[in-house]
């Protein structure tokens, strides 16, 4: 019991003297952008038909999708780039008439399949857009811009966020009459790169390739730093 009263009066004596040591802190959170160029598009598009049962509606459907496939291939797309999306098949009704029962009257089916394609070359997109429609494909979803390896300029956007955490904490110090010491600690809010859509597609084959504009994508990243505050 007296070792233990020791320990507890020296832990109370140097409390005080811990407390003075401790300095104040600053956090601030960095924000950085860097706008590239896309390098890559996904498309999404695929085939609509109609018939009078459902597998004359299928059957139609198959033969142009498949079309559709031969000429992605054609164009130089990878089998791994592209992917089935989407297949319904459903009857159609048309509800301004009435049947023997006064319900909706039954007048066909309809069938739809989409695919997702990457193309890598961008400057043959609006050739591929117009081509793909030629061959059957008349429901467009949109076009999507991105990067194949976006992790330089997610690097990029990391360097410009420690930056501008370090300017704002600097100006804050300043304004208290401060200057930054050592960091305390860096904590990263993660990147973001949201993907350009193109849309505005026509559903019939054009005279001329599809007018392709794929501007730039904007790679985003934040991060928490702490500093400590020297008087």
């Amino acid at each position: 019991m007296r070792i233990l009263s020791l320990i507890l009066v020296a832990a109370l004596a140097a409390s005080p003297a811990l407390a003075e040591d401790r300095k104040p802190v600053i956090s601030v959170t960095g924000e950085g952008s860097i706008e590239a160029p896309p390098d890559m598009a996904t498309i999404s598009l695929g085939v609509t038909t109609t018939g009078n049962t459902a597998s004359e509606a299928l059957d139609a459907n198959s033969a142009a999708l498949a079309a559709v496939l031969a000429r992605l291939t054609a164009a130089g797309i990878a089998e791994r780039d592209v992917q089935t999306s989407g297949l319904s098949l459903g009857p159609v009704y048309d509800y301004a008439s009435s049947g023997e029962r006064g319900g909706p009257v039954l007048t066909g089916f309809q069938a739809s399949n989409m695919v997702t394609a990457r193309v890598r070359v961008l400057d043959d997109l609006g050739v591929l857009l117009d081509a793909a429609v030629g061959e059957g494909a008349n429901t467009v979803n949109g076009v999507y811009f991105g990067l194949a390896d976006s992790a330089d300029e997610a690097d990029a956007a990391r360097l410009a966020a420690m930056a501008d955490a370090r300017r704002k904490a600097t100006l804050l110090a300043e304004a208290a009459g401060l200057t930054l010491g050592r960091i305390v600690s860096i904590g990263e809010g993660g990147t973001a790169m949201p993907m350009a859509a193109m849309g505005g597609v026509a559903f019939e084959r054009a005279a001329a390739p599809v007018p392709v504009a794929a501007g730039e994508l904007t790679v985003s990243a934040s991060v928490a730093v702490v500093w400590e505050l020297e008087g």
